[in-house]
């Protein structure tokens, strides 16, 4: 009989290893859970307003804030809390995905010489310095609606003597009708069709 509580006892820590054991291994397998991607395209550009000038410009990686700095999708319950939407994420890390939709953009107009996250010799004529300001929905008092922002500083620096020639901040705001995933993406779309649109203009004329 004094040994009966002893054996109870034991197979409670034998269940609970079990327990914790199977936890471990849910907890593996939802972080193993592959992410739907999304992707955003560049904006569709019109035909060339002027001939092609011979200039090589590199889009030099975007810096951002540590919370853009990733795949996913940040959505802000207020001004100060960050959080991503769950089972998503981007194709490329934002500040990639940045750099890339200003090479796809530039590409579009036709109106210089080379493109690229590289130079092809030793450096290009110009390059293209940006920080991503906002990148990222936001949810609205309502609780129930969002507005995508997406804000880029760029600054066009000539390379043979690192001066700035041109700088601008693009911004774009973008209602979403709710918070769900599919509208979001959406907004995010709009928006950035918007801010990449005036971006590939401003670099026609900038140049």
């Amino acid at each position: 009989m004094t040994r009966l509580p002893f054996f109870r006892q034991a197979v409670a820590l034998f269940a609970l290893a079990l327990l914790s054991g199977c936890a471990a291994i849910s907890a593996v397998s939802n972080a193993a859970t592959p992410l739907d991607v999304y992707e955003l395209r560049a904006p569709d550009m019109p035909s060339p307003s002027r001939r092609m000038v011979a200039r090589d410009v590199i889009v030099e990686l975007p810096t951002t804030s540590g919370a853009l700095s990733t795949d996913r999708i940040m959505i802000r319950p207020n001004a100060l809390q960050a959080q991503y939407l769950p089972d998503v994420r981007w194709s490329e890390p934002t500040p990639v995905m940045v750099q890339t939709l200003m090479l796809r953009s530039i590409e579009a107009t036709g109106a210089v010489r080379y493109v690229g996250r590289t130079p092809l010799g030793v450096s290009g004529d110009f390059a293209l310095v940006t920080e991503v300001v906002d990148f990222q929905a936001e949810v609205n008092p309502d609780g129930d609606t969002a507005t995508v922002q997406v804000t880029l500083l760029v600054r066009l620096v000539r390379e043979q003597d690192a001066r700035i020639v041109a700088s601008r901040t693009f911004a774009a705001s973008m209602p979403s009708p709710s918070t769900d995933t599919s509208a979001v993406i959406e907004a995010f779309s709009g928006a950035s069709d918007q801010v990449f649109a005036e971006f590939a203009s401003w670099m026609q004329n900038a140049l």
